[in-house]
């Protein structure tokens, strides 16, 4: 009982904190998106916000630069309590990336406000490493349930991300509860998610199972490929250009040149309107592969943001570019792919499924959840997080890779 109260008390704060912090970033997010995009020539503008965020950590955020990876390796190895700074330093840097053109996400910046905030109870609460441990595995399930609405897979991926192919359930009740509380915290604050539909969802039939799992198989491909083009495009960059706030500078001008030669915003910022319409219409196969070298671009160059809405709009006009092959509706294609590439990506299957489940609707839960594992167990031990650690190798021929960390394959 006195567990359950103590982790009570910290995931009313925690979810008060992080639900509220949420709430904010995605008011300013969607400021910056519509200022933005009536004010096109703000674009021009990109290498120079590059500049200024490159500046901002190379001077006073080199501690904290390390961003989803410095949280994951304070889950598998605790030290010191995560600076504060990380909060507004990652904050400032995505609002600048979406509002001059940069095509990012948001999920990254939530889970590190959220990490960055949470960590700040440790002393107050006198946790030792073990239950520091448990607390940044709650701020990230309230960061990622409360920026998306989907505090279910919320809670699971906190839980799922840091160690492939196990669960920490020491944890399971600070991470549901955390992620339920910030979750609804963000919607006290009138903050609307956004709602997606698939029209129709077939009858669970030998075909249809093997058309689904035949989507997983290029769904897992994309994820792998994303996870090891971003890396190595990195590389590049850091081999290339050795002062660091000049790497924004040159993936800025890359992105901006190619916004204005194309004469299309489609590819920059979040990508909402596109995901929506995947889930309307068929769309081409050219989508997912430009907003892929986008969100590579921009990201590996060292702008701010999450690559997990990039994700969603990467599989989901995959899924709907699909249906031209498969006989599948692309409505459900486009919501498989939604999640299915993202899962191979970061190595969360269930969260996945569960966040599927929690945005379309039970009805489609199956196809997801092909979609999902067959995607997971394509992407090989690949992942845009290089400090996960392989828990449990995803086939016996790799079980030398286990506990070792994703960084140690590239």
């Amino acid at each position: 009982m006195p567990y359950i109260l103590k982790w009570l008390c910290i995931s009313i704060i925690v979810g008060a904190l992080v639900g509220t912090a949420s709430a904010g970033f995605l008011q300013s997010l969607e400021w910056a998106t519509h200022f933005r995009e009536n004010h096109l020539w703000m674009i021009a503008l990109l290498p120079i916000a590059g500049f200024l965020i490159g500046l901002m950590y190379y001077y006073w955020g080199k501690e904290v630069e390390a961003g989803n990876n410095l949280l994951i390796d304070n889950i598998h190895d605790p030290k010191r309590i995560i600076p504060f700074k990380m909060a507004p330093f990652v904050y400032l840097g995505t609002i600048a990336t979406h509002l001059f053109g940069g095509s990012a996400g948001r999920e990254g910046t939530a889970l590190q406000m959220a990490g960055a905030i949470a960590d700040q109870l440790s002393k107050p609460f006198r946790l030792d490493r073990n239950e520091r441990k448990t607390l940044i595995i709650a701020a990230i399930a309230a960061g990622f349930g409360s920026v998306f609405g989907t505090p279910l897979a919320g809670a699971v991926f906190g839980l799922e991300v840091f160690l492939i192919g196990r669960i920490r359930y020491n944890a399971i009740f600070p991470a549901f509860a955390s992620a339920i509380l910030a979750d609804g915290v963000t919607n006290l604050w009138k903050v609307k998610h956004t709602h997606y539909h698939i029209d129709f969802i077939p009858k669970l039939e030998f075909l249809p199972i093997l058309y689904s799992i035949l989507a997983g198989i290029a769904f897992g491909i994309c994820a792998a490929a994303f996870s090891r083009i971003i890396h190595w495009a990195g590389s590049i960059f850091k081999s290339k250009i050795t002062f660091p706030p000049l790497r924004p500078v040159a993936g800025g001008i890359i992105v901006a040149l190619a916004v204005f030669a194309m004469g299309t915003t489609r590819y920059i910022g979040l990508g909402v309107p596109v995901i929506l319409e995947s889930f309307e219409k068929q769309l081409p196969l050219y989508d997912f592969a430009l907003k892929m070298i986008f969100t590579i671009v921009t990201l590996s160059a060292g702008f701010k943001g999450g690559e997990v809405t990039p994700l969603f709009f990467i599989g989901a006009t995959l899924g709907s570019a699909l249906s031209l092959f498969i006989p599948l509706p692309f409505g459900l294609l486009a919501g498989m792919g939604f999640v299915a590439v993202f899962a191979g990506a970061t190595n969360t299957p269930l969260a996945c499924m569960l966040m599927g489940i929690e945005l379309f609707g039970a009805e489609c839960g199956v196809y997801v959840a092909i979609a999902c594992v067959v995607s997971y167990l394509l992407s090989g031990h690949n992942s845009i997080y290089t400090r996960q650690k392989i828990g449990e190798a995803k086939n016996r021929r790799y079980e030398s890779h286990q506990d070792r960390s994703i960084s140690d394959f590239l």
